[in-house]
């Protein structure tokens, strides 16, 4: 397939960012300028952040978990979380006070919302406070988009402009340091029915490949241990580029790079999982033994009105070959109750996928409508009532799975990273190469480390244990 997108390096905005930081230096109320940045959604919307955070931090800021001390104020929102806009509305409301104390504070929103237009015209007319909005497609120009904002004294909204460009190197300041997140890949083109991702992050467009790799290699030496590539649909990955490659080919390259690290990746669609994939898996040294894979529904005809492209028999081979090639594989899934039309018998197949695959763990949603999508105008016949009974029973099922799967575990070792402390005095929280988590007795000192734990005890999706010395 050609390439239809540009890539190009981030330095135009260098000078915006000078430009910006000398403007800041004045105007912040206190020594140097403080923001803050109120993040929803998923890890894409994470790492979109730490790209905001890169650029303020080169413009002299500092940031604040305090809205009310700092003098940029940022929503990074998200379109897929049920009632997503209500919250946004409400907490946007919520800094018209602030405002009206210091009127120097820029008030902003970003991410997937702000490329659907029902949500900026109600911004604009009703939060006239809010002076900077822009989507997902402006990111790489967000240092302009801020000077004009906080210089030329009017609202500044830049929304729905996709120029089919990768911009690399733009400054990226992470959250964390020994967890991180790698985009290798922006957009979607599966259109399922339900999602409104590919209206608010547009097209496929893979990072090129040795730029996702260098990357890695950058992560790997400063330290970090636990690796998240991340794309709308990894499997995807190389579609639109010019050099034929593949994402397992990507993982089983970044996988050589020397180091005591563990690679994840989120998240695959079943029609693009490949054999490939799955081998690269089995045979490599620090991938993951956690497979997300949505299903969404363990119907057929449910699947085709969600536009989601496999069957119910092509999942299940998939996961036979991953459960076949690494036996210790952990299974979750993302999975839709309700969608428009489905019965109460169609229901009863997805549970029965469910029994079948026995999943550590799922992500469950009651269907909701996303204004723009397919289907947000199918047919409903069913009552909320009536989908929050299957609800119930797809979760009890659920939980007896995973209470079975976890109680297998004890007595046995696994390798997990310490990530931090619990609310317990001296218990520490770490989770397995499986994505499960395993609390243990340890110091502090041994956060950020991989530790060997033998499980004493587990409870539904949790486990109890003690370090363990070989």
């Amino acid at each position: 397939m050609a390439n239809n997108f540009n890539y190009k390096e981030f330095k135009d905005e260098n000078n915006y960012i000078s430009m910006a930081a000398e403007v800041m230096a004045v105007r912040a109320v206190g020594e140097v300028p403080l923001a803050c940045i109120r993040t929803y959604g998923c890890q894409q919307n994470v790492a979109d952040s730490e790209k905001i955070k890169g650029m303020l931090s080169k413009m002299g800021f500092e940031f604040t978990e305090n809205a009310e001390e700092a003098d940029f104020i940022l929503f990074n929102t998200c379109a897929v979380r049920e009632h997503a806009e209500d919250r946004v509305f409400g907490n946007v409301g919520a800094l018209k006070n602030i405002k009206r104390k210091k009127p120097s504070v820029l008030i902003g929103l970003c991410g997937c919302m702000m490329e659907q237009k029902h949500v900026t015209d109600r911004l604009y007319k009703s939060f006239p406070f809010v002076g900077l909005v822009f989507g997902t497609h402006s990111l790489h120009r967000f240092p302009e988009l801020f000077y004009h904002a906080v210089t030329d004294g009017k609202r500044v909204y830049e929304t729905g402009v996709d120029d089919k460009t990768v911009y690399e190197n733009i400054p990226t300041k992470r959250d964390g340091t020994f967890k991180g997140w790698l985009p290798i890949m922006y957009g979607c083109n599966n259109f399922c029915t339900y999602c409104i991702v590919p209206y608010t992050r547009g097209r496929e467009r893979s990072r090129k490949f040795d730029d996702v790799v260098s990357e890695a290699r950058e992560m790997i030496r400063a330290g970090y241990k636990d690796i998240t590539l991340l794309g709308q649909n990894v499997n995807s990955y190389g579609k639109n580029l010019d050099e034929k490659v593949t994402f397992a080919q990507l993982l089983a390259e970044i996988d050589k790079i020397e180091g005591d690290y563990l690679l994840r990746f989120m998240t695959s669609h079943p029609k693009d999982c490949s054999k490939e994939l799955i081998d690269v898996i089995a045979d490599s040294k620090h991938i993951s033994t956690h497979l997300h894979l949505p299903f969404q529904s363990g119907n057929n005809r449910v699947l085709k009105a969600m536009n989601r492209s496999y069957d119910r028999e092509k999942y299940l081979d998939i996961i036979r070959y991953a459960k076949e090639r690494i036996p210790d594989v952990s299974l979750t899934s993302d999975v839709i109750v309700g969608f428009p039309g489905e019965t109460y018998e169609e229901f009863l197949d997805t549970v029965s996928l469910v029994k079948e695959v026995e999943f550590t763990s799922l992500f469950t949603f009651i269907y909701s409508p996303r204004e723009g999508t397919p289907a947000a105008k199918m047919p409903d016949p069913y009552t909320h009532e009536e989908k929050t009974k299957w609800f119930a029973e797809l979760l009890k099922v659920q939980e007896e799975i995973a209470a079975k799967r976890c109680a297998s575990m004890v007595d046995n070792v696994y390798r997990a990273l310490a990530e931090g402390k619990t609310d317990k005095d001296g218990i520490l929280m770490g989770r397995t190469s499986g994505n499960i988590i395993v609390e243990f007795e340890g110091d502090e000192k041994l956060i950020g480390q991989f530790v060997n734990v033998k499980i004493t005890k587990s409870r539904n999706w949790i486990l109890n244990g003690v370090l363990f010395e070989n």
